[in-house]
This record gives C-alpha cells, structure tokens and sequence, in this order.
C-alpha cells in the first residue's frame, strides 16, 4: 500500500504503470524513466535479469513502418524503461487509490450518432459492397474535461478495478506527458517460451442495465450477423499467425468473454515461434477486430473515412522482458476500452464498430455507445451496471450457451484446429505464391508446407520471373479485377498470361480467380450482395464441398464446359445465377473461394485434388 501512495501523491516524481491482469489477486507496480524512440525495432530489451524490463505505448501511427496507410498525427512510441517492479494486494490497492467521483465536464462523441450512421452506409456501400474487404472498423471518440487529470485517472482505475469484470488488463500508464486508463479486453499478442498466442475477440452482447439474460444470450450467440464476424477476425488472425509462427496457429474455443456491460465471444490461437519479440509486434500490426480484413486495405479504407488519426486507439501497449531462461517474453493488449488524460484536462475514449455485410447504421451506432459505457461509467458519465453477487454468473458454464458455441465449429477446417506434425519438405523449386495484398496467402502457404511442398511468397509488385516453380498460385486480394488501367490488377494478368501462355500449371485463387476468368473470356460481375466471410456448400466438379467465400466480384458462365484460347475448361458454377465457383482447364486450375479459409471445411480437399490434376506438370512429390 505505501509504494502505490508514494508513486501517486503529488507531485509524482517519476512515471509508474498500475497493471491488474485477468484474475490476479494483485496489482503489478512499475516506475521508471520513460524514453521516446522512432521504430519497434527500437524498444529496449537488453539481455539480463529475467522479469518485464520495458512498456511500450506503442500509437496506430506506427503502422506506417509497415508502409501502410495512417493519417499521422505524430502520437511518441513511448517507453517506460522499467527501474522498480513489485506487487500490491488488490485489497492495498483499492485502499490506497482516490474514491471521489470524477468531475468530468463538457461531455460528448466528436461525431455525432446521424453522422456516423452515414459514415457506417457509405463503407458497407462503397467499400465491402465493392470488393474492399470483408470488414471494417470506424472509430469515433467520445471527449471530456477534467479538473484534475492524474487524479481523475487514479479514480477511475479505482472504479474500474471494482466495476469492470472479465479484463485482460485493467490498467493505469503515467508517462508525464499522458496518462492512460483502460479495462480491455483482449490480449493481442503474447510470447511465452517460445509459444505465440494471439487472441481474437468480436460479437458484441450489450447488456448496459445488468447481467447478461440468458435466452437474450442464446439468441445472440446464434446471430448470423455475431458468428460470421468472428470467424472473419479468426481468419485474419490466422494469417498474421501464419507470419510470426513456423507452423501457422491452432485454433481453440471459442469462448464466452463476459464483461459489466458486455458479452464478446472470443477463440484462442498459438503455435511456436522463433521472432524477436519486436519483430512479433511488428508484423501483426494491428488486430483486424480494430482495423478490419483484409488488412493491408483496412488501413487504406479507415484513413479514407476517418480522415483523423487514431492516436493510441486499436494499438497496443507492449510488457516486454526474458523469462528466467533468458528467451524474450512479451504481453500486449489492445488499447480499446482506454481513455487518455493530457496534461491539459482532456479526456478522450474512443470507440469503433465493426462494419460487415451484415451491418446496419443504427446498430453500428448503438455498439459504440455500448463500448464507451464502461469507460464512461468509471468516469462518472454513465450509471453504473448494476451488480450482484450472481451478475453474470455461471453463463459461460450453462450446458445450453457451451453446446451453442461448441456448434460454431461443427463446419469449421480441421485443419486449423487440430495439432499438425510439419510434413517434410519436397526438393526443387516447388510453388510460387503471388500476393494480392491478402495474407490469406501465409495460411495458404501453410496449407501447403503440411502437403510436404517448398513455397516462396512474394508480393505482385515483385516482377521477378517465375519460370523456374514447378507451380505458380496467383493469390487473393482486394479490388476490382475489372480495371485495366490498375498497376496490381495489371501485374497479376501478366502473371497469369505468361503462365497460360508457358503450359506450365497455374492455380489461381479469388482475385487471381476472376482475373483468369476474365482472360478466358468469361464475364465478370459485380454481386448485388457480397459474399464477404460467407460459408456454402457448393457441387465442385460433381462432389459437394462446404467452402468459404470472401468475394464481392464473380465471373458468370452458362453452361459447365467452355472452349477458350487455353483450351477447353470445365467450369463449376451455381446453377441458379452462373456464378463460377471453380474452373480446371489442361495445366491450370482457379478457385473463387478460398481453400486456406478456416470456413472452408473442405478446403485442404479441394487443394490436394487441384493438385494432383496438375500433378503431371509438377516435378514436386505430392504427399
């Protein structure tokens, strides 16, 4: 109790972090000096004693190493460099913390509700119902002021400490120049041993007035509109996964997240690693569940509609350190559910939805002021959730609410959640993997490496030859594969004719898919309604396949069979509308779903058979 009286009584000397961590019986207390560095490559980390050495308060702005698009609005990487550490009962905590309500004045969204239901239809019209991506995350921020900010903050840590249930970590971060206060959620990354875990939240029950009911619940967990934006960020977790990890995640859940205001559901995903940590937190920049998918064109998609930075919302804070063995540790959670104190009195907390085919502008709405509620509430601009000694409890345990989430996997691939031997790897030069910008080509790449085949990715802005793969998968991506005068969409074609034009075997996957439909001469289209995270049984080729789609275009066909300057292809299509499903013509094959999805339950099937149609070209012994 003296240590966190001594670091929080004016005038604070030093910068301190407060940390309670899901469960704990304690606080973590960490002070030190803070310092400012340009890149994640930069944090400190030096080898020595084992234990947490370095909080990072890493800002959205730093996706720009990455190259991807960011308003930036100059946000520091800031780093606490850690001095001290020690632990503090809870009980000690509580006391020692201020109780006295937060004065906050002058409170409101900075976009209000009418305006960001438009924002809400513009982007599931102009960005997902044109072939952008499959979701989206808008963010707007909810402003205040306040007398007193470190007091504030010290206050409403308090009250989320007692209010606030189901965080990954409540928190308290005092750099001198902010201070930040938070209960998220959701870890984002972590590494422990060797063994990278990454968490993927989404589905939204609010329930601002009291615990969870459970019928209401029920009914929520088997939404269609809750289950397929889940599995949406699954599969883009899965891909960044398939970058940090040799062996891409196993996934496992999904779970209840239970919290004061809200119920999320949420899967778990690890798999072994060998990446600095650094390096850890930089390719999985930042979580789809706050930003969207695919993810390199979210980036592109918020800075279009948001028009503002982002500060530190949807980013994270980073617990770096070595384990007693030595090896890197890391732990960072995504900053949502936090609000940020300046110097100055303002508070800020932002919020965001996700936007998915689905969607509707008033219930978009309604998301975010249920995101903001717990927030808020600890800084006295919300009432309270009512509590009791059996708020919420025993739902995650309920026969009925396990059984509805243990069916969200009954169609899910096998191969990603069940533990994979690696296969070994073929000789020669084995697959060429061509990214559109969707790293659902890493999960690909995967799928195939478990088939015992090499693989090299590369982007489609490479223009390196490719002659030398026994096969060439041109990969899926964002767009629209109608445009000719696009740089992208003009590279991927001129992969694809060169290998058309070679005999040597071709797959060609969504994006890829309709760009070597249209070379053939089949039409493209735009659907009325996107197929955007949607699952279906379709007949592949005379046999039945549940698959995943991730598409707003499709080529259209009348008839199963077509004659095309490559040869006679056989076409798989829908036969109430002509969308093509798939195509194999004599060396080259095309999928306008997507195998590697994990919606796509037979999805390593549907690859194994394309593969061996080509196998005669292949010079790689297929497992």
């Amino acid at each position: 109790m003296g240590l966190v009286t001594e670091l929080i009584t004016p005038p604070v000397a030093r910068p301190f972090a407060l940390l309670r961590r899901e469960g704990a019986d304690h606080i973590e207390v960490y002070s030190g000096d803070v310092t400012t560095v340009d890149r994640l490559a930069d944090i400190p980390l030096p080898p020595g004693s084992s234990g947490p050495q370095t909080l990072a308060l890493v800002p959205y702005r730093q996706v720009m190493e990455r190259g991807f698009a960011c308003v930036d609005d100059g946000a520091p990487l800031e780093c606490l460099l850690i001095a001290s550490r020690a632990e503090v009962r809870l009980s000690a905590a509580l006391a020692a913390l201020p109780s006295d309500p937060v004065a906050a004045t002058g409170g409101g969204f900075d976009i209000p509700d009418e305006v960001y239901a438009g924002i809400v239809d513009t982007v599931l019209r102009d960005e997902i119902g044109h072939g952008e991506g499959a979701n989206f995350v808008i963010h707007r921020t909810y402003t205040a002021r306040v007398a007193d900010p470190l007091r504030a903050a010290l206050s409403a840590f308090r009250r989320l400490l007692v209010g606030e249930k189901g965080a990954y970590w409540t928190f308290l971060v005092h750099t001198g120049e902010r201070t930040m206060v938070g209960a998220t959620p959701e870890r984002h990354v972590s590494v422990d041993d060797g063994l990278v875990m990454m968490n993927p939240i989404s589905g939204t029950f609010r329930h601002p007035d009291g615990p969870a009911d459970r019928d209401e619940l029920l009914r929520f967990l088997a939404d269609p509109k809750e289950v397929d934006e889940l599995y949406m960020v699954l599969d883009e977790e899965l891909k960044m996964m398939a970058t940090v990890a040799e062996h891409g995640g196993q996934v496992v859940g999904p779970y209840l997240k239970e919290m004061a205001h809200l119920t999320h559901t949420e899967y778990l995903l690890a798999g072994r690693g060998s990446l600095d940590v650094r390096d850890v937190l930089r390719e999985t920049m930042f979580a789809p569940t706050v930003t969207g998918s695919p993810i390199e064109n979210a980036f592109r998609v918020i800075a279009r509609h948001e028009r503002r930075g982002r500060r530190y919302y949807a980013a994270v804070l980073a617990l770096l350190g070595h384990d007693e063995a030595g090896r890197q540790t890391l732990d960072a959670p995504i900053l949502i559910r936090t609000a940020e104190f300046t110097p100055d009195g303002v508070v800020r907390v932002p919020v965001g939805a996700t936007l998915v085919r689905h969607s509707t502008a008033a219930g978009e709405v309604a998301e975010t002021h249920a995101k903001a509620a717990g927030v808020l509430a600890a800084l006295g601009m919300r009432p309270a959730a009512p509590r009791s000694p059996a708020a919420g409890a025993g739902l995650a345990q309920d026969p009925e609410v396990r059984a509805a989430l243990a069916a969200r996997n009954a169609h899910l691939a096998r191969f990603w959640l069940e533990e994979r031997p690696p296969a070994p790897l073929s000789t020669g030069p084995g697959v060429l993997i061509v990214d559109g910008e969707d790293t659902f080509t890493g999960m690909l790449a995967h799928q195939l490496r478990a088939l015992g085949l090499s693989v090299t990715l590369r982007p489609w802005s490479s223009g390196e030859p490719a002659d030398e793969f026994d096969l060439v998968i041109v990969g899926p991506g964002p767009g629209d594969p109608t445009l000719h005068d696009d740089p992208k969409m003009a590279a991927m074609r001129r992969v694809i004719t060169d290998r058309l034009d070679s005999g040597k075997p071709l797959l060609a996957v969504c994006l890829g898919h309709q760009l070597l439909c249209g070379l053939l001469g089949l039409t493209l289209h735009r659907r009325d309604a996107p197929y955007q995270g949607l699952q279906r049984e379709i007949d592949l080729f005379g046999t039945r396949r549940r698959v995943g789609f991730y598409s707003t275009f499709t080529a259209l066909a009348l008839a199963s069979f077509a004659e095309t300057p490559y040869g006679r292809v056989e076409i798989a299509r829908d036969p109430l509308d002509g969308a093509v499903h798939g195509l194999r013509g004599p060396a080259f094959a095309g999928l306008q779903f997507h195998p590697e999805s994990v919606l796509s339950e037979d999805g390593l099937p549907v690859l194994q058979d394309l593969l061996i149609h080509l196998r005669s070209s292949l010079t790689s012994e297929l497992a």
